[in-house]
């Protein structure tokens, strides 16, 4: 009878079990798409990111300034060359022997024969 009696409260208790409404399971927490470590990784990528662009950008803008310097500086190395090669040809236009004994004359000089010495190199 013994083994009847716990039968039956065997079945008792399943059937309890059964019938009594259950319990709402516990929902698992959902879980976060990132860890806060890994959102402090994020951000300090990013602004690494940003700090090299803004970087990149300034260095390309200082070289742009650099090379409009250099562009400028040309331009006027060659004015001033055109400036220097139009007075060399004005000075071998303005030393020419005939032009010198003509302003010589105008000053009352007189080209004296005797007092030319020919120098050889």
């Amino acid at each position: 009878m013994a083994n009847l009696a716990r039968q039956l409260r065997q079945e008792q208790t399943k059937q309890q079990t059964i019938m009594a409404p259950k319990a709402p399971k516990k929902k698992a927490q959902q879980r976060r798409m990132f860890s806060p470590g890994e959102k402090i990784l994020g951000i300090t990528f990013g602004a690494l990111i940003c700090f090299g662009s803004v970087h990149i950008i300034s260095n390309q803008s200082a070289i742009y300034e650099l090379n409009a310097d250099i562009q400028d500086t040309k331009a006027m190395i060659q004015e001033q060359q055109k400036s220097n090669s139009d007075l060399s040809i004005q000075v071998s236009e303005l030393s020419q022997y005939d032009r010198i004994k003509e302003k010589a004359r105008k000053l009352g000089l007189e080209l004296n024969d005797q007092n030319v010495k020919v120098v050889q190199d």
